[in-house]
């Protein structure tokens, strides 16, 4: 078995993967602001960390992943002032629909999605250590992470800090990059924002505190794996570092894995394009979820995704593709001989064949493209080993074995309704009664009103088989 590897950016290396636990996998993956509703990019970063977390156990281990729920911010706070609302009431339908963006891409539910509202006491706490350990200072009546205590600031993101210069105090949740010098974590008392009566003072927490709190709280001082976009690496991530390993004197974090950002044809997403995407949006273009998840795994973590409708119209095609072969499989493994000729050149050399390179492809910092070439490549010979006649009625339940060995990390085969289906196969079986009764008519109507729903059929010597647009 070869080894997975994850490109570390901490090391800017492909490192082996080892839990700090044997057979356990600790894993923080950084959620959403929650402020509006999750773009496209946004899952993007989701839905690798869940295919990270699905391999990982793919892989026979077991994982506990949190990811949090921020739910206040300068974002939330000015909204909701602006709604006339408290941040608990505009965050709500935000929230909702984050969840529900993620149950369409099938998405699973991490273990814990701490909220930052929720972890006031233990943020609190972990400043109280931090000033015991001499890396804070007030300012008024905000207090300050000051950088200059912590020598190694600046290794994960590899950013230079003069710690000679004047410092800059930043304190806003929303800055540039370039001007984080020292960084507040706990911001006095203004008016019209929340706030909470603590012994730091009447105020709210900064941006960057809630995640070492809620990580070290469910996680521990040290675990495996933190996950999040490349725009988080700095100053986000590095601040976390910071915080945390100025509390603990400990390694915060063993692996930092961080997915790149998604462009719409070619450009950078911005409000003033238009061109951010929800996913009520493309399936208001007629594309439906799946077709979502497949674009956006069709490309690897760490490479830029240059997102297009024609990248969904193939999407859609590759899923067309896997749900015949699925179907086809279903025929073999109901209508084939159970011994086919030249059945060493039959199901298990194709099946060892793909398992090998579709696991080689993701050991390789989660290869998807390889992935996904290894099942094509796997589809592709099978259907010319089913043409041939080498593939039994044993070896088509063999493939479908192999497949769904696979499907609980990629997630791409097609769900069927129950209710749905036999309201489906109850008009196949009118229209098919119909052809045999040679009434041309009415068997035209029922395949026309089929399509209208969607459905596309195909006659084939086994029967006629179904399979959504």
């Amino acid at each position: 078995m070869s080894d997975l590897k994850l490109f570390n950016t901490l090391t800017r290396e492909k490192e082996p993967f080892v839990p700090l636990q044997p057979g356990e996998v600790r894993m923080y993956s950084c959620g959403p602001t929650v402020y509006n509703h999750p773009h496209i990019g946004n899952l993007r970063t989701f839905l690798w960390s869940d295919l990270l977390r699905r391999y990982l156990e793919y892989r026979g281990l077991r994982v506990t992943q949190v990811m949090n729920i921020t739910d206040v911010e300068d974002k939330i706070i000015r909204n909701a002032n602006a709604a006339g609302q408290d941040i608990r009431t505009y965050t709500a339908p935000y929230v909702d629909a984050f969840h529900d963006s993620l149950a369409k891409l099938r998405i699973r539910k991490a273990d814990h999605y701490p909220r930052a509202t929720e972890y006031v006491t233990e943020m609190v706490a972990l400043v109280q250590q931090l000033t015991s350990r001499g890396h804070t200072y007030e300012a008024d009546g905000s207090t300050y992470f000051r950088v200059a205590t912590l020598p190694d600031y600046g290794k994960l993101s590899r950013v230079e800090i003069d710690t000679s210069s004047e410092y800059s105090r930043i304190e806003a949740d929303e800055y540039e990059k370039e001007s984080a010098r020292d960084f507040v974590l706990w911001k006095a008392k203004k008016d019209n924002e929340p706030s909470w009566q603590t012994p730091l003072g009447e105020g709210r927490p900064g941006w960057h505190l809630e995640c070492s709190a809620m990580a070290m709280d469910l996680l521990g001082e040290t675990f495996d794996i933190h996950t999040g976009a490349v725009d988080l690496i700095f100053p986000h991530h590095e601040n976390e570092i910071a915080q945390s390993e100025g509390t603990t004197g400990k390694p915060f974090v063993r692996y930092w894995v961080h997915g790149e950002h998604l462009n719409i044809d070619a450009q950078k997403m911005s409000k003033s394009l238009g061109n951010i995407y929800t996913i009520r949006e493309i399936e208001e273009m007629g594309y439906d979820a799946l077709a979502l998840r497949y674009a956006l795994l069709s490309v690897p973590h760490r490479t830029k995704l240059n997102f297009t409708t024609q990248s969904l119209d193939d999407a859609k095609a590759a899923l067309a593709r896997i749900e015949s072969f699925l179907l086809r499989l279903d025929d073999v493994a109901k209508s084939a001989p159970h011994d086919a000729a030249h059945a060493d050149e039959g199901g298990d050399a194709l099946i060892g064949k793909f398992l090998g390179e579709f696991q080689e492809a993701m050991d390789d910092d989660l290869n998807t493209a390889g992935a996904l070439g290894a099942l094509f490549t796997f589809i592709r010979d099978a259907n010319s080993a089913i043409d041939a006649g080498r593939i039994s009625a044993s070896d088509a339940a063999g493939i479908q074995a192999a497949l769904m060995k696979v499907d609980p990390v990629l997630d791409l085969f097609p769900a069927r309704e129950r209710n749905l289906d036999a309201e489906i196969e109850a008009l196949i079986a009118a229209r098919n009664a119909a052809r045999k009764a040679r009434n041309f008519a009415e068997s035209d109507r029922l395949r026309n009103e089929l399509d209208a729903r969607g459905i596309l059929l195909e006659d084939t010597p086994a029967g006629t088989r179904w399979r959504r647009k």
